[in-house]
């Protein structure tokens, strides 16, 4: 569905010249004429964005030639981008904004097919979108009829349609966008090994990315040199100083990215097709490292995975782009965590359980309750209170994005069998001995879901000096106490054995 309520296809083919399928016969060229033809196009474009009342252009989704070319004129230098942008292409992003001048030439350029390609948008008001065979796609707000009148007296045809076949659609994905926000970085921070590296691939324009080796102490500088809204892959770092073991590898038949570290520690990348090993080596000539990464998933031995990937929102946080990379299992496992809230009740089931900790799947993903957050009670070892399979019902505690990590408790949903002893202290109750430890012994008093255990510690135990708790009690034994204090704030209950024989 157009997010714009009146669109038009604007072409130099005249109607009454197509076949019954809308195909063109005339006669036509699909090529830019570099011309008269194509000033008309322009024309046309700037009497719609006049009338709509716009001044300024936003670059959405930047394309250049690279892998791929998708025009039918040869790729010129600087993608026709030479006079508008400098030879980095700086400025030259997705968001960014161009006065409606600028946005012409681009047009102009992606008439030429010259290697350059982007969507131009003033969101909710206006967008051109050039395709295939110099149809242009005018859309926005208002009707514009004058600009409709005028794009017929320059000899071009605007035709009504429902919307531009080039409306994006980025939302086809069903894991959510990673983006690169505080939790990215610290994640990529945490994920580089102590005094190694990582690659971090940046995809400034579609179809073209700069490569960065990147050590826990750089990262800072990385990022802030990056390309706004680029879309990030970060990868083990796969180069090799061994260029012939390289080179070895490949296959008779290949589709290669080349990732190369210079001798001054620079680090770039070419593709190759096939191409003959002598001139391959030129290219690598001086290489410190390399590796080589298939542009095809099939079309090397040398295999790599991608660790996670993101893409870079705006300064406010707000993810714009609407780029969508490729998710790993680090991105699925972060979709899940992210729609996991702090404070919020999930029912689970117990997977395993680790000398750490119990894990529960809460819902497409795994949390841990650690031993102080299982029960109120105490137990010997965590099969006592729960077993792998038991559905059970926790409380989030806390979700690190960073860590990719869920901290549960099953505890801060019972309630404290501490709380029903506060205003029992001064009373003698019966209870059973369930552990002896140096200083004292320990005695629960009520049952095992609702009772809670106390401390009669050696001086408590009887009259004179008790050096052992185990030569006045043993485990299991009934010992008649009373309850002496419930400190709440240290969750513990003093008892008195002594204090009864009083």
């Amino acid at each position: 569905m157009s997010p714009y309520p009146f669109c038009y296809q604007i072409t130099k083919y005249d109607p009454a010249d197509c076949d019954i399928y809308g195909r063109y016969t005339g006669a036509e060229d699909s090529v830019s004429d570099h011309g008269p033809v194509e000033s008309a196009y322009l024309e046309a474009v700037s009497a719609f964005a006049e009338e709509t009342g716009i001044h300024h252009l936003t670059i959405r989704e930047p394309q250049i030639t690279g892998y791929i070319n998708f025009g039918l004129e040869t790729p010129i230098a600087g993608h026709g981008l030479a006079g508008l942008f400098p030879p980095d292409l700086t400025g030259y992003h997705d968001g960014a904004e161009v006065p409606v001048a600028v946005g012409l030439e681009l047009v102009r350029a992606m008439l030429r097919d010259n290697g350059a390609w982007c969507r131009l948008e003033v969101e909710g008001t206006f967008a051109v979108h050039v395709g295939y065979d110099q149809y242009v796609y005018v859309a926005g707000s208002e009707p514009c009829d004058g600009a409709v009148a005028r794009t017929r007296a320059l000899g071009l045809f605007p035709e009504p349609i429902e919307a531009s076949p080039y409306v994006p659609d980025f939302d086809h994905q069903s894991v959510e966008q990673r983006p690169a926000d505080d939790d990215f970085w610290q994640l990529l921070y945490l994920t580089v090994p102590r005094g190694g590296t990582l690659l971090l691939e940046e995809g400034y324009v579609g179809n073209a990315t700069r490569w960065h080796r990147v050590t826990r102490a750089g990262i800072e500088d990385v990022r802030s040199g990056l390309t706004p809204r680029a879309w990030l892959n970060v990868w083990p770092d796969f180069l090799s100083p061994d260029v012939d073991a390289v080179l070895g590898a490949l296959p008779d038949e290949y589709s290669v990215e080349f990732v190369m570290v210079d001798a001054a520690g620079r680090i770039s990348s070419f593709t190759a097709y096939d191409t003959i090993e002598a001139e391959l080596r030129a290219k690598l000539t001086g290489a410190r490292a390399v590796g080589a990464l298939p542009i095809l998933d099939d079309a090397s031995e040398q295999r790599h995975e991608r660790l996670f990937t993101a893409v870079l929102p705006d300064e406010d946080g707000v993810l714009r782009a609407r780029w969508r990379t490729d998710p790993t299992p680090s991105d699925i496992r972060w979709s899940a965590l992210h729609k996991v809230t702090r404070g919020e009740i999930r029912t689970g089931t117990v997977t395993s359980i680790a000398p750490y900790g119990v894990f529960v799947d809460i819902g497409g993903t795994e949390g841990m309750i650690n031993a102080a957050e299982l029960s109120w009670q105490s137990f010997v070892q965590y099969t006592d209170v729960v077993e792998v399979g038991q559905e059970v019902t926790v409380e989030v505690l806390d979700v690190d994005l960073a860590r990719e990590r869920i901290s549960l408790s099953r505890k801060a949903l019972l309630e404290d069998p501490l709380l029903s002893f506060v205003s029992r202290v001064g009373e003698i109750v019966s209870g059973r001995v369930t552990k002896l430890v140096p200083f004292g012994a320990f005695v629960r008093i009520g049952g095992e879901e609702d009772g809670f255990e106390g401390l009669v510690h050696n001086s408590e135990l009887a009259e004179g000096t008790v050096a052992r708790p185990e030569d006045v009690v043993t485990v299991g034994d009934e010992l008649v106490v009373k309850i002496t204090e419930v400190d709440r704030e240290r969750h513990r209950m003093a008892l008195s054995h002594r204090q009864t024989r009083l």
